[in-house]
């Protein structure tokens, strides 16, 4: 759903080391351990889902955070796109995880929202081993992944265990990210195997859409969206928040001024976007 890179400058520069105490006890960010990469957390038939996961110092239990990648549905990995969170995660001293996900055409909807909710058992039945606090784990995703991990909160995160669930620039509603475009797009073809828009097609898009499963009890959502996305429309995030508000649910909305489609955008335009999802984690997984 976006082609934009995220920046690889290094971590070093960019974050500076900070102390702080979101598990048992305080993590310095200048020694931060190394990531494990490449764990399968699942295989479906051939296919094998891997995640990387970092864990930081200390005894833990540490509050969690679950990362799902964009690239429309049909590109994309765990170390693409969502990269830019990683440093602040490490220095607040979460542990976390980034995963991969079956891709379109090759595999269908709702392929890639089963590997989500796969991850998140997976995770939940290893917290010991990586000192997750299982009753502070939050679903992020941005883009296709935003979608996904809106898709999820909606349908699954009671079952799931889920605290919170952050979706950047996600299209939470496909019908109306399919009106905006008047046509169906690489993504939508791809992941539905629609080849035209007709009344199969829109209900199939309902059917795909996390706005359509809102209801009351839903866990924490923020919003993060620019409201100059020419790929997702910044008006997707504020009907969510609108749905979610209206039967009750706590969801607050992050705006990046001027801020267009991807995480690299609000980096250069010198958002805090960064700082605020992190306080936001903190106050809510606290």
């Amino acid at each position: 759903m976006h082609r934009l890179r995220s920046l690889t400058i290094s971590l070093s520069i960019l974050f500076c080391p900070v102390s702080v105490s979101l598990g048992n006890e305080p993590v310095k960010a200048s020694a931060t351990p190394a990531l494990k990469a490449d764990i399968e957390f699942a295989k479906v038939g051939d296919v094998s889902l891997t995640l990387d996961a970092f864990v930081p110092a200390g005894p833990g239990p540490f509050p969690t955070c679950i990362l799902v990648h964009g690239g429309g549905f049909v590109r994309g990995d765990k170390q693409t796109y969502i990269k830019p969170l990683f440093g602040p995660l490490s220095d607040a001293g979460f542990t976390w995880f980034t995963i991969n996900y079956r891709l379109a055409p090759e595999h269908r909807w709702p392929a890639c929202a089963e590997d989500v909710e796969t991850a998140v058992r997976w995770v939940r039945s290893h917290a010991k081993e990586y000192k997750v606090d299982a009753s502070r784990i939050a679903l992020i995703g941005e883009s296709a992944g935003g979608h996904l991990v809106s898709w999820v909160g909606a349908r699954s995160a009671d079952k799931l265990g889920l605290a919170a669930v952050v979706p950047f620039y996600a299209p939470h509603d496909l019908e109306l990210q399919v009106k905006h475009r008047n046509a169906l797009g690489e993504s939508m073809q791809a992941l539905l195997g629609l080849t035209e828009i007709n009344d199969d097609a829109w209900k199939r898009l309902h059917d795909a859409s996390p706005s359509t499963y809102v209801h009351a009890s839903m866990p924490p959502y923020l919003l993060i969206h620019g409201n100059k996305d020419p790929q997702v429309p910044y008006a997707q995030s504020m009907r969510f928040q609108e749905q979610m508000k209206a039967v009750g649910n706590s969801c607050e909305l992050i705006t990046i001024a001027e801020g267009a489609h991807g995480m690299g955008g609000g980096e250069r335009l010198g958002s805090d976007y960064q700082q605020q999802l992190v306080a936001w984690l903190m106050k809510t997984l606290k």
